[in-house]
């Protein structure tokens, strides 16, 4: 194992921030897996997962058994670990200027469609390599007069050549869930599967260009761009949720850990024991077919679902209680499916999101993420 920090621009004069990043393998060798955790600072349950998934990587890599390259950051936003507003964290938003840490990563995909054009051939694998380059080339170029700019920026030079992108988040109560591209689903199901998902969310495009989607999306706007060469999904990149806030548990860890390692193994990037794939929990659902449970008017929440649980369309799954009559407005689900996700925060305002459901029924377009 190889460990370097990569300092970050300063915010002011005196300070200093960096971002730890450990290496496993042999340098350039394929596939290479890239993993990180917490780009929303205050999401530990994947800290403690990729702490865990170092001691075993570390121990294969003595072994040499480390076929590929692995690139780990067990925590991909110092900017966001360090900030505090009256005594709580802050993680999912840049104090500076409110921006959601994982949104607007760099579209890559057009500028390097443009510049592959005329060099693509007939064979895929010498495409991926041209197109990678490129794609570390784009990196490379992105300006950034901002620490969470450059923040963004080093992050993708890091993972923007590689074969898996895994990025390791929570949500603030919630079961285990995964995002990804549409065409990925069936390349992720193993994982899907050793990590015991209840929830799968598909979609092409899900807006605002977050970090897997820019690592992964270019490689289909190429293939689109050019529809007469064989341009491979070259990079699978998805955002892998490890349940809540709270859920920071060592025996949970090393279960998240060995499912992550198992996937890996399955990638050809470490030889390790991959035991028997489990039956899914769940099946694929559209994103846009996720709905938000939204609170009609401030209030106490008191909530009658717990996440996991099915819903049907019209199904009270909360009820808001007015703190000066006491009169109970109800919450109900606003599509059939099930409930994945559901807010800490007993307190709500009027218009706040309450939880999320997967459903089947598509009736969002346009950005699908929370914001």
């Amino acid at each position: 194992m190889q460990t370097e920090a990569i300092p970050l621009l300063a915010a002011a004069p005196g300070t200093w921030q960096a971002l730890t990043v450990h290496r496993f393998g042999t340098p350039g060798a394929r596939p290479l897996a890239y993993v990180q955790a917490a780009l929303h600072a205050d999401e530990m349950p994947g800290v403690i997962a990729a702490l865990a998934l170092r001691e075993r990587l570390a121990t294969l890599d003595a072994q040499g058994l480390v076929r590929g390259e692995i690139v780990l950051v067990p925590f991909a936003n110092p900017i966001g670990l360090a900030q505090r507003l009256l005594g709580g964290a802050v993680g999912r938003f840049d104090l500076a200027d409110g921006g959601n840490f994982n949104r607007h990563f760099a579209r890559l995909g057009p500028d390097v469609a443009e510049a592959v054009a005329g060099r693509l051939g007939p064979d895929a694998a010498a495409n991926a390599g041209t197109i990678r380059v490129a794609l570390a080339a784009a990196a490379a170029a992105l300006p950034a007069t901002t620490p969470a700019q450059d923040l963004k920026r080093t992050l993708l030079r890091l993972a923007v050549g590689a074969d898996l992108v895994l990025d390791l988040h929570c949500d603030s109560e919630a079961v285990m869930h995964l995002y990804t591209l549409t065409p990925q689903a069936e390349a992720f199901a193993p994982l899907t599967a050793l990590l015991g998902c209840e929830a799968v969310l598909l979609a092409e495009e899900s807006g605002d260009d977050p970090f897997d989607e820019a690592c992964s999306r270019p490689w289909l706007e190429i293939a689109r761009r050019h529809p007469d060469r064989p341009v491979p999904l070259g990079c699978l990149a998805a955002t892998v949720e490890l349940r809540g806030q709270a859920d920071v548990d060592t025996a949970l860890a090393a279960a998240d850990s060995a499912a992550l390692l198992a996937y890996l193994a399955l990638c050809g990037v470490v030889e390790a024991t991959v035991p028997p794939i489990p039956a899914p929990r769940c099946k694929p659902t559209p994103l846009a077919g996720s709905e938000p449970l939204v609170a009609p008017q401030a209030g106490l929440v008191a909530y009658r679902r717990r996440p996991g649980d099915r819903v049907s369309e019209g199904d009270v799954v909360a009820d808001i209680l007015d703190p000066e009559t006491g009169r109970s407005t109800p919450v109900v689900a606003p599509t059939s499916g099930l409930l994945y996700a559901r807010s800490g925060s007993r307190f709500a305002y009027s218009g706040k999101r309450l939880g999320k459901v997967a459903g089947t029924t598509i009736r969002r377009t346009g950005k699908l993420l929370s914001p």
